[in-house]
């Protein structure tokens, strides 16, 4: 009888900060600012941390083992006056594990890759994920998006309050607090209740009114107006966990008309078209391409008119999880149990405004489960 083929499995080298690598911190759930080594080599995983993390590393980090870099460094330098280069104080973390060959994320160091090379150790990077796993998420991790998702409805409720309290001017401006209400300032009051809610002010949370909501990433600017759409888009981190939160709402401070409400229920009618079609099997290109045949057959094509886009010219989510565009995308997607996505689809419409509804769901064994909750209302 013939023997299966063995698999065996290249080790896995990231040198990364995990505060700015989803991967390290996926691997790791240990959050530095600057960046340490990990390995993963016959079912084992190993950090290699200067003196200022490893102590706490030997608390929080979720690996086999935790060795320090100043201890490693001496060792190596043994007698010799100057001491060792990074290279070689990696290359010898990775001899002292017999490993001879590694594989690493397509974002790996140039320099390092090339420096690990003339120290004997084979280094090649991946085309695809390093953790493949990270697409289907787990209950708990599921769990941690939950929490960030509280986090964004906290920033989204502080919006819908602040609005709902301003005054319109003659002039349809917005003033609130004696001031006049800015999308800056709006932003602002959004990011603290972000904050205070246990997440992360990333700054560049969207307040879009009018003509400015056209331009989906638009951050806006200036004074809001009354009886204009208004695109509020907030996507903080959890700052316990790292996940992110990512929610979208369309309003209307004062009075909407035809056009305006037009545009808004219909985007709704899209995004729940794309609702319906989510389930395990389901391809993600096809939805996106049925959500932008109803736009136009309700009036809305995407095309460019006059220089600018008009339509839904984005896609229809992404996934979401400890980066805010993680993989896969939507329109990539055949979708599976565990994954999740945002689904937001929007029609841009200069003359008329802006409109994005966005929420976020798991997909489940026989459709999905929308893990957001918060209120879509048109006119505050």
């Amino acid at each position: 009888m013939r023997k299966a083929k063995r698999v065996v499995k290249r080790p896995k080298l990231i040198v990364a900060a995990s505060e700015a690598s989803a991967d390290m911190l996926y691997a790791t759930r240990f959050r530095a600012p600057d960046p340490f080594v990990y390995l993963e080599t016959r079912g084992r995983s190993a950090i290699l941390l200067s003196d200022l993390e490893v102590d706490r590393g030997r608390r929080e980090a979720m690996v086999d083992e935790v060795v320090s870099y100043s201890s490693l460094e001496k060792e190596i330098q043994g007698r010799k006056k100057r001491k060792p280069s990074y290279p070689k104080v990696l290359a010898g973390f990775l001899r002292d594990r017999q490993v001879q060959s590694v594989l690493t994320p397509a974002d790996f160091p140039f320099a390092l890759a090339r420096s690990l090379e003339k120290e004997g150790v084979r280094v090649k990077a991946l085309e695809g994920p390093i953790w493949p796993r990270r697409q289907i998420k787990t209950g708990e991790e599921i769990a941690s998006l939950q929490a960030a998702l509280r986090i964004a409805e906290a920033g989204m409720a502080r919006a819908h309050e602040v609005l709902k309290a301003s005054i319109s001017r003659k002039d349809k401006t917005l003033s609130w607090g004696r001031k006049i209400l800015t999308a800056e300032l709006l932003r602002t009051e959004m990011e603290i209740a972000v904050v205070r809610a246990g997440g992360e002010s990333r700054g560049d949370t969207i307040v879009a009114c009018g003509e400015l909501a056209c331009d989906p990433h638009e951050r806006g600017k200036g004074p809001l107006l009354a009886d204009q759409l208004i695109v509020l888009d907030i996507f903080p981190r959890d700052a316990r966990s790292g996940y992110f939160g990512d929610l979208t709402r369309t309003v209307v401070r004062g009075a909407a008309n035809d056009a305006q409400r037009k545009l808004w229920k219909t985007c709704l009618e899209g995004q729940k078209r794309a609702l319906r079609a989510l389930k395990p099997g389901a391809v993600g290109r096809e939805i996106h391409e049925e959500v932008k045949a109803f736009f136009a057959g309700n009036g809305y094509p995407t095309e460019i008119r006059d220089g600018r886009w008009h339509g839904f010219f984005h896609g229809t989510g992404h996934g979401l999880g400890l980066e805010i565009h993680e993989k896969p995308r939507f329109s990539e997607a055949t979708f599976r149990p565990g994954e999740v996505f945002t689904v937001e689809p929007g029609i841009y419409w200069p003359g008329i405004g802006g409109v994005r509804h966005e929420d976020v769901v798991a997909i489940t064994a026989k459709g999905y489960r929308q893990i957001s909750n918060f209120r879509k209302q048109l006119e505050i």
